[in-house]
């Protein structure tokens, strides 16, 4: 997974925890308005925000079981592989370094 598409999701959370945080609130600020009509919408949008929040429940839970499972990807790569690894991250060190010295 890359780091752009990990932000975006990371972001997405964010921003979708704050919207169900922020709906939560105006429920309870309307919690003492009156009619049938009021009520019925609140129980709806509660619903829908139950909903939500097990929705993202689920994707946190799966993007955290998806990193760990890139990161015992990673680990058993590393132990079949040593010398390779280590020549890998001294290249990508290399290449960093060039980087950085250009500027």
């Amino acid at each position: 997974m890359s780091d752009v598409n990990q932000t975006q999701r990371d972001r997405l959370m964010s921003d979708l925890n704050a919207i169900v945080g922020e709906a939560e609130g105006l429920l309870r600020a309307t919690a003492g308005s009156a009619g049938e009509g009021a009520a019925e919408l609140r129980a709806k949008v509660q619903d829908s925000l139950d909903r939500a929040k097990r929705n993202l429940l689920d994707l946190q839970e799966a993007a955290v079981e998806k990193a760990k499972a890139a990161g015992r990807a990673t680990d058993a790569y590393v132990h079949e592989k040593p010398w390779q690894s280590i020549g890998l991250a001294a290249g990508i060190g290399l290449l960093l370094g060039m980087l950085i010295t250009r500027r």
